[in-house]
């Protein structure tokens, strides 16, 4: 059996539910034999301080993996500049990689299904990542497997190989190509209208998301991420604790517990892409105000800042 895939843990300052993050994963029979890299980001205030040397307080006394390797940044980073730097160093030395945040909880065989997906999909170089969790979208009753590809990254415990994730651009060269080529647009919202306006706002300097350019790197080397189509992840930051997500149900998914049978040569489903896109559809006020926000003034001549750092 190949040695099992590095899991890497991303927090910032929030205990409770850290502690909560460790405890299911220690609950996996693959935990005594992985690695643990657990990378803590500086705090952005004196408010923000106090939970990260709590945080911090809590990270020696990890135990029930293989080894426990903290990385303890003392500049505020921010959630992408860490993750890529972080997925980038562990890739380059273990060549794939599990990614977590502090805000989520698996299911016991949570480590099972990622290192033998990461196993069977690896000789698929039209797969570029793996993720343990599905948004609540309604699968046909006559879909033949468990598990789907999808053309959106997940960011919600996911794992990916070293060959993929070196062929993100986040930079974002791209874009400004991007912005004059409709068809390409249209294909990177097979994923979900919300993209393209998370892109342009990436471009602008108004978010930092290192999960939408991963998205479009899916998306430039007509690749997918492979999901199971019942929950091994779920997330317990939708309670208004967290920078990204907002107090909501809306995410919310029961763990599975069970086996998923890996088919190694499953296909898209169009079926599931238009419901993956139906589930992440905009308001259309909410896409009138994006048309005059970012994508006239780009048609016009007004080119975005560049975003050169992640």
């Amino acid at each position: 059996m190949p040695e099992p895939a590095p899991i890497l843990l991303f927090c910032y300052n929030r205990p409770e539910h850290l502690r909560q993050t460790v405890a299911s994963l220690r609950q996996n029979p693959l935990a005594a034999q992985s690695r643990l890299y657990v990378f803590s980001d500086g705090p952005k205030n004196g408010k923000a301080a106090v939970l990260v040397a709590e945080v911090r307080a809590f990270l020696p006394t990890i135990e029930g993996f293989a080894e426990v390797i903290l990385d303890e940044s003392s500049e505020n980073r921010g959630l992408a500049a860490s993750v890529i730097r972080g997925v980038t160093q562990v890739l380059q030395k273990h060549g794939k990689a599990i990614v977590l945040e502090d805000d989520l909880e698996v299911a016991r065989d949570y480590l099972d299904f990622m290192n033998a997906a990461l196993d069977t999909y690896a000789p698929r170089s039209d797969v570029f990542s793996v993720g343990g969790y599905l948004p609540p979208i309604a699968i046909p009753a006559d879909y033949p497997d468990e598990v789907v590809l999808l053309p959106r990254a997940s960011s919600w415990g996911w794992g990916t190989w070293l060959d993929r994730w070196q062929r993100a651009d986040w930079r974002m060269d791209y874009y400004d190509e991007l912005v004059q080529n409709p068809e390409a647009r249209r294909q990177f919202t097979r994923g979900g209208d919300d993209l393209w306006p998370m892109l342009q706002k990436q471009r602008r300097g108004l978010i930092s998301s290192w999960a939408v350019r991963w998205s479009f790197a899916h998306t430039q080397h007509h690749a997918y991420c492979l999901h199971p189509i019942r929950a091994k992840v779920r997330s317990t930051g939708a309670d208004g604790s967290g920078t990204h997500v907002r107090n909501t149900r809306r995410y919310d998914v029961e763990l599975y517990e069970k086996p998923i049978h890996l088919n190694p040569d499953v296909q898209p489903d169009a079926r599931l892409e238009r419901k993956l896109r139906a589930y992440f559809s905009l308001s259309f006020y909410r896409k009138i105000v994006n048309f005059f926000k970012f994508t006239l003034p780009e048609r016009l001549g007004n080119r975005p800042p560049d975003r050169l750092s992640p």
